[in-house]
């Protein structure tokens, strides 16, 4: 078995962001990016960590992604916001937006966020809990590439399309989900690839149509939504609401434009924050203390709140250090000494 080796918090972030600026990135794009990825990593989200360290990498180095993009956020007083990514990583134009995004809801109830011409690799719930944990409660969708079949049919046609979901509490971790609207995220295949470990029945199926335990084989054909028609439909309104509602590319489009290479997706992004408060003002009750109540009544049941794991799995990150195998330890050494020429060997 391999060593595992508990790495501070911090000096995983400080490694992270590094690497990216070592790979031409400005310090804010580099620590946006480090940010997200390092925050999966701390909470056991290993899909969404350092894993993604070589995709960014490499949509750099083929000169897809640009990593001294200046986010520009659009001038305008209305409930959108817009701000354009310039062809670089979402998660810094996220950050040039974010005090805008949630200054505008608190003003009007609500805003939303529309992100231009971005590369989407993060986990969603990461740009929600940082706005629930300033009160607002939030919703994130996006569209990706063209790896998931329809219920019904044999052939890619929709993204993974993740949502999240945020919430305030008072005295708690936020209420998070993030899903991807497929019956897993790709890196979840992916990841089953790498370990050579067949995947669960259900998530997909091979080139031909037919049901697959085979990462290879699933990665060549298509994966398929959870819940059959109920998955694709809310995949369907993440397409329509975060690509064609924006007037961004959709996810067959984005794969097509690629060349069915399968780079980080290039596309829009959508994010809802709403007031509480300001929906709530006229009712005369509180809406955290309403949110409470319900969420409380989880536990009282014995049910698991959404994120939970999660955050017992930051728990001992903050407290430990994040848990490396010695071979995650050592990829890392060699982008911080390699940089993108590291992505040869």
């Amino acid at each position: 078995m391999s060593e595992i080796h508990h790495i501070p918090v911090e000096t995983l972030r400080q490694q992270v962001t590094g690497i990216f600026r070592n790979a031409g990135m400005t310090a804010a794009n580099a620590a946006a990016v480090a940010d997200v990825i390092t925050d999966a990593e701390r909470d056991s989200c290993k899909s969404h960590g350092i894993y993604r360290i070589e995709g960014c990498l490499r949509v750099i180095a083929a000169g897809r992604a640009s990593p001294d993009a200046i986010p520009r956020v659009l001038e305008g007083d209305t409930a959108i916001i817009e701000v354009e990514a310039k062809g670089g990583f979402s998660n810094p134009a996220f950050e040039a937006a974010r005090a805008t995004l949630a200054a505008r809801a608190r003003k009007l109830g609500l805003a939303a966020l529309v992100i231009r011409d971005c590369l989407h690799f993060s986990a969603l719930w990461h740009d929600v809990e940082v706005l629930a944990g300033e009160g607002l409660a939030a919703l994130s969708m996006c569209p990706s590439y063209a790896f998931v079949a329809p219920a019904g049919g044999t052939k890619p046609l929709l993204g993974t399309n993740p949502m999240a979901f945020g919430w305030p509490r008072p005295k708690d971790h936020p209420y998070v989900y993030d899903f991807a609207t497929s019956m897993v995220a790709r890196g979840e295949i992916e990841l089953h690839r790498q370990a050579g470990k067949p995947i669960p029945e259900g998530w997909a199926i091979d080139a031909e149509g037919h049901a697959t335990t085979d990462p290879e084989a699933a990665l060549a054909g298509s994966m398929l939504t959870f819940g059959g028609h109920k998955g694709s439909a809310i995949s369907t309104m993440i397409e329509l609401l975060s690509g064609a509602m924006l007037g961004e590319i959709m996810s067959k489009e984005a794969l097509e434009a690629t060349g069915g290479k399968a780079v980080l997706p290039r596309h829009g992004a959508l994010i809802l924050a709403f007031s509480p408060e300001v929906f709530a003002r006229r009712s005369g009750r509180d809406p955290l203390a309403e949110g409470e109540r319900l969420l409380q009544a989880f536990n009282l049941q014995g049910a698991r709140l959404p994120s939970q794991r999660r955050f017992a799995a930051r728990a001992l990150s903050l407290e430990k250090g994040v848990p490396l195998t010695t071979a995650e330890v050592d990829r890392l050494a060699h982008f911080r000494e390699h940089g993108l020429r590291g992505l040869e060997t």
